[in-house]
């Protein structure tokens, strides 16, 4: 990943490790998802849906915009069903389900980082 100022975050040899993960960025995503108001788990979503959620996330960490299949593999390790279409039928060709203690530990991250 790439920072907007061009630095990368991902450590070297002898740095540290980051402040945050694809893992940070996407639960927190799922969160902002949840807390608008959204049913989340338990249901199969678009990766359109989950979009504007992922915006705001990137905007949060300060970093540009992760590949559909990173944010596809991130949702598959928090324990998330991904699907993926063909990419004729959606301009971001993977939907989702998460489940529900997902969905919830997802809210408690995204409410406890929210400024």
């Amino acid at each position: 990943m790439k920072r907007r100022d061009n630095t990368s975050d991902q450590p070297g040899l002898f740095d540290a490790n980051t402040e945050f993960s694809s893992l940070d960025v996407v639960r927190f995503a799922l969160g902002d998802f949840a807390d608008r108001g959204f049913e989340l788990a338990g249901r199969e979503l678009a990766l359109d849906r989950l979009m504007g959620a992922l915006k705001r996330a990137y905007g949060i960490f300060d970093i540009l915009p992760l590949d559909d299949r990173i944010v596809a593999d991130t949702l598959r390790n928090l324990g998330a069903e991904v699907t993926e279409v063909p990419d004729y039928v959606a301009k971001h060709p993977f939907r989702f389900v998460v489940p529900e203690k997902v969905g919830k530990d997802a809210l408690e991250f995204f409410r406890s980082h929210k400024e």
